[in-house]
């Protein structure tokens, strides 16, 4: 499930897009160790490990983890970022454990469409593509405002 979530994070996945790609691609399942004849993890499955890696805080502490060994292994180059920010939308009738509006999602206009919910910025290595840095803000937060997190090198 582990490697399930790192592929769902690296490829920006939702729930069923993951559940999908498992399906459809064998190399994704040759990666995450998984056959067809298998039991292949369904959306909600994939949905419930990733709300127990927020639970404990986890995901933060992995994305390190897989950096430092990508930095061991000479993959990730020091010069050049691409920084880009996507919306994580959300209905607006989304209420937490308190029933209550979470304090983290917000309003934005993007276009001519409003959208509720959270912003996920991206730092890549502008060479190889590969993800070096992120954060998470309301979706109202500049994506300017980031940038000096996600510069890398």
């Amino acid at each position: 499930m582990l490697r399930v979530h790192v592929v769902q994070v690296t490829h920006n996945l939702s729930d069923p897009g993951m559940e999908d790609l498992l399906y459809e691609a064998e190399s994704v399942r040759r990666f995450v160790g998984l056959k067809l004849s298998e039991a292949i993890p369904d959306e909600s499955t994939i949905l419930h490990f990733r709300h127990l890696l927020e639970s404990h805080e986890l995901g933060q502490g992995l994305f390190e983890e897989i950096k430092g060994y990508l930095a061991d292994q000479g993959v990730l180059l020091k010069r050049g970022s691409i920084v880009d920010a996507t919306i994580i939308s959300v209905p607006s009738s989304t209420r937490n454990k308190a029933k209550q509006r979470d304090s983290e999602m917000h309003q934005v206009k993007k276009g001519q469409q409003y959208c509720f919910g959270m912003k996920l910025h991206i730092g890549a290595d502008a060479e190889s593509g590969l993800v070096h840095s992120m954060a998470t803000t309301p979706a109202n937060v500049n994506d300017v405002a980031q940038a000096h997190r996600l510069l890398h090198g």
